[in-house]
């Protein structure tokens, strides 16, 4: 008796594929795209440098148009997110916070509201939002993640929205092509 996958190669073997189409997102953006970056200023010291290098990174994919809201802290970054995209109209929106683990549960539950709120948002409203929240164990990996160098995630978050913002931006093209 064949497993399932032996009998899913060899129908596969059998079908000719007659397109396979591969979309990508360029990290170039076109004249006019718009990126919001929403922060929290609680754990600000990290905050600032995420989004110093979020900005950076915008900037050198030649993004002109960003805008920044400070909110309190990272509960509040989905609703600030929403009412962005609700107001303007964004190719992306990036959500920075700092969420450094404690003695108390209220770590896991603020990590797991902000980031699932963000990706509800995210979903109902179909504009990427990229994850710039980190949630490291104590500050000195929230420094190791916020400060220039490879484990930027202010740099990666921008790189995700630059991405992100392309590869839907093919999708809307080829529906309308």
């Amino acid at each position: 008796m064949a497993s399932r996958l032996e009998e899913a190669k060899e129908h596969q073997s059998v079908e000719k594929l007659e397109k396979v189409t591969e979309f990508t997102g360029l990290l170039e953006q076109p004249e006019g795209a718009r990126f919001g970056i929403v922060v929290s200023r609680f754990n600000e010291v990290i905050t600032r440098n995420l989004l110093e290098g979020c900005i950076a990174t915008l900037s050198a994919h030649k993004v002109k148009d960003i805008d920044v809201a400070w909110c309190p802290g990272a509960f509040e970054l989905p609703l600030v997110a929403q009412q962005m995209i609700n107001r303007r109209c964004y190719s992306a929106i990036i959500a920075l916070g700092a969420v450094i683990r404690g003695e108390t549960y209220h770590y896991e539950a603020l990590s797991d509201s902000s980031i699932g709120g963000l990706q509800r948002v995210a979903l109902k409203t179909g504009v990427p939002i990229a994850l710039g929240v980190i949630t490291p164990e104590n500050l000195e990996q929230a420094r190791v993640r916020s400060e220039p160098g490879p484990n930027h995630k202010g740099k990666e978050a921008g790189l995700a929205a630059l991405e992100m913002a392309g590869l839907l931006r093919k999708f809307s093209q080829k529906m309308s092509a």
